[in-house]
């Protein structure tokens, strides 16, 4: 038996975690007393009563709110603007029009502002009306001699260490969230090594939740991945919303000859692939010292240079330019060697085909990336990730 508990708990961090947390509770009930400590415990249960029940109808208030508030962007009829906009304003079209027409970002901040004005709300009505469920007169243990004082210490003991256990619950409920959404990760395997954990995990946490959890939240992490990298192409597209006129001119003069979207949509491909290098040097500032160098699709084509974004947004602005709908898409590509990394390419509508996916930063590198059969097997967008 001690060579079990000296296994499961000095063999792993989040197990000694667990053990701490409910060791520290009761040595701290014992300090407090009897009286100390129950009612530490009750606040504690109706704390964590009034945080579910807020949770509860936060849920309930975002799903039926989040609908009506697209309705009422969309009836505003916003859009971004003609012409160079500042950078604040940039962000409050992306920002806005992201709140229209991404469901999962507009339920995120709903719940989040309907569950801190209820959880506020209960924690006021706990605050006016509590004062005689928490008002214990003070422990007199003390004062009734030492007998009385050991044993209003032991009971707050045992009443702090049944706070502990709460308070562990809760804990391993989180970790118990981290491993369903992220399961392949060394973090969850090293969780899932705690025998404590797993105890509390397979015997309070996964009863309670049932299969919902671990079900549902990996499908919901995913929707999340392919939603943020929609606000990411937004972002772009409020950014680029306005092409310069020398852009604007080459993309006309590329495409003079052009009739179908198909065709102009080849034409630009091949150009913007010949004519941009490979930036290697922001490539390698970004990879060795984690440093970004921004630049504009103007930046691309003065300097002709760029790594994958570059190529994909200034494609994007030519093609707008000449009316072709077009989008940038980000994710992971094939890196040649086996792997993948991060990278970025993009779509465009075209009539009877829809979208159709196309690489101009791999145009140097030889074969054909304009809409090939095996364009998916060596490109992954964030939303298959």
């Amino acid at each position: 038996m001690i060579d079990f508990v000296r296994t499961a708990v000095f063999g792993n961090a989040v197990s000694a975690v667990l053990v701490l947390i409910v060791l520290f509770s009761a040595l701290a009930g014992a300090g407090r007393g009897a009286t100390g400590s129950a009612r530490q415990l009750i606040r504690f249960a109706a704390d964590t009563a009034m945080t579910v029940l807020a949770i509860a109808i936060a849920w309930k208030a975002a799903a039926a709110l989040s609908p009506m508030l697209a309705d009422w962007l969309a009836s505003r009829g916003i859009r971004v603007p003609a012409g160079e906009i500042s950078a604040p304003r940039q962000l409050y079209y992306t920002a806005v029009t992201s709140l229209r027409d991404f469901p999962l970002m507009r339920g995120a901040l709903l719940f989040f502002l309907v569950y801190l004005v209820v959880r506020s709300l209960l924690g006021s009505v706990s605050f006016l009306f509590g004062g005689g469920l928490f008002g214990f007169r003070r422990d007199s243990g003390a004062r009734n001699g030492p007998g009385l004082a050991s044993l209003s210490s032991l009971t707050g003991a045992v009443l702090g260490a049944v706070t502990g256990v709460g308070r562990a619950i809760l804990f391993a409920a989180a970790l118990f969230v981290y491993t369903a959404l992220f399961p392949q990760t060394a973090a969850s395997d090293y969780i899932k090594e705690s025998r404590i954990y797993q105890m509390g995990a397979e015997r309070i946490v996964s009863p309670l939740a049932g299969d919902w959890l671990q079900s549902r939240l990996p499908v919901f992490t995913e929707s999340v991945k392919g939603e943020m990298s929609r606000i990411l192409q937004r972002r772009y597209e409020v950014e680029d919303a306005t092409v310069p006129g020398n852009i604007a001119q080459a993309a006309a003069k590329i495409t003079a000859n052009e009739d179908t979207d198909e065709e102009k949509a080849r034409a630009l491909y091949e150009w913007v692939g010949t004519r941009v290098r490979y930036d290697w040097t922001k490539y390698s500032l970004y990879v060795d010292r984690r440093v970004w160098k921004e630049q504009t699709p103007e930046d691309t084509f003065r300097t002709r240079e760029g790594v994958c974004i570059d190529y994909s947004r200034l494609y994007a602005v030519m093609a707008r330019s000449v009316g072709l709908d077009v989008r940038v898409v980000t994710g992971l590509g094939a890196d040649g060697t086996g792997g993948y990394g991060p990278h970025a390419w993009n779509e465009v509508k075209l009539s009877g085909q829809g979208w159709i996916p196309l690489d101009t930063t791999w145009v140097s590198s030889g074969g054909n990336w304009f809409n090939p059969p095996n364009f998916a097997a060596t490109h992954i967008p964030d939303n298959q990730i």
